[in-house]
């Protein structure tokens, strides 16, 4: 326990006298001791993470060194933070994954395409391979069209060159024309999971929108849209007008669109 008092992500958390879980103490003896087994079984010398893990990484160093006497390495690096504060991460609300199954390569565009203006200079940097003093060039462009060079690079990188065209055109395609429901994402949906339950929590249970409040701030300011109409109040599934009695169009703001497909 000494020990870990040690440790700044610890005593930071002390001195702004916010609690910290017997379970957060167990983390740390559960993440060294992970790091111990890796190396006996696969011989794993070396664990990277964020700079806040940095700490975990080294309990796990001594531990392997006291009963192994094995030398073994960590590496950190910065953690990724956003003009927001959030940071990247994978515990973190609106997770960017790389896996296909979780997060897909549309969204993963559109993520890159909707980054904060005071991010693209630095994501450029970061998630891209264009030059350093390409992208210096290119500062004085038109912003959005650096956003989709940015979503079009990095989308390629992981997902593919032509998953990032795919995506590019299916966004171009729906931004263009909003009255079409072809290329829109497709959210498949349970209809006696929701048959009583209102839009808003309808948006929650589907994953797109992060609280209640958020959903009814944008509907109070029109800005969410069923079937490309604006609506006025929290409408029950019942009030919603299914196209072909399977699915309706949902727009929340400018630049979020789906198909809800009802089963």
């Amino acid at each position: 326990i000494n020990k870990m008092l040690t440790f700044d992500s610890v005593k930071l958390r002390l001195e702004r006298e916010q609690s910290l879980s017997y379970m957060e103490f167990n983390y740390m003896i559960l993440q060294a001791y992970d790091f111990y087994e890796l190396n006996k079984s696969y011989k794993c010398n070396l664990q990277i993470g964020g700079s806040d893990q940095w700490g975990n990484i080294v309990n796990g160093v001594e531990l392997i060194k006291r009963h192994s006497s094995k030398e073994v390495f960590g590496l950190t690096t910065p953690l990724i933070t956003m003009a927001s504060g959030a940071k990247m991460g994978k515990t973190e609300t609106g997770a960017v994954w790389l896996d296909k199954k979780l997060l897909s390569s549309y969204d993963y565009w559109q993520f890159w395409r909707n980054v904060d203006d005071r991010d693209l200079e630095k994501f450029l940097n970061m998630f891209t391979d264009i030059p350093v003093d390409e992208i210096k060039k290119r500062k004085q462009e038109n912003i959005n069209d650096l956003k989709i060079l940015l979503a079009n690079q990095a989308t390629s990188m992981l997902h593919g060159e032509d998953e990032s065209k795919k995506s590019f055109q299916q966004a171009k395609k729906i931004f263009s024309d909003n009255s079409s429901d072809e290329g829109l994402p497709n959210i498949k949906l349970d209809k006696g999971e929701i048959e009583n339950k209102n839009l808003s929590d309808i948006i929650l249970f589907a994953k797109l929108e992060r609280s209640k409040s958020e959903i009814k701030r944008l509907i109070k300011n029109n800005g969410i849209k069923i079937n490309n109409s604006k609506i006025e109040k929290d409408l029950s599934f019942s009030e919603i007008k299914l196209s072909n009695n399977s699915y309706f169009k949902l727009s929340i703001g400018k630049k979020k669109h789906y198909k809800i497909e009802i089963n």
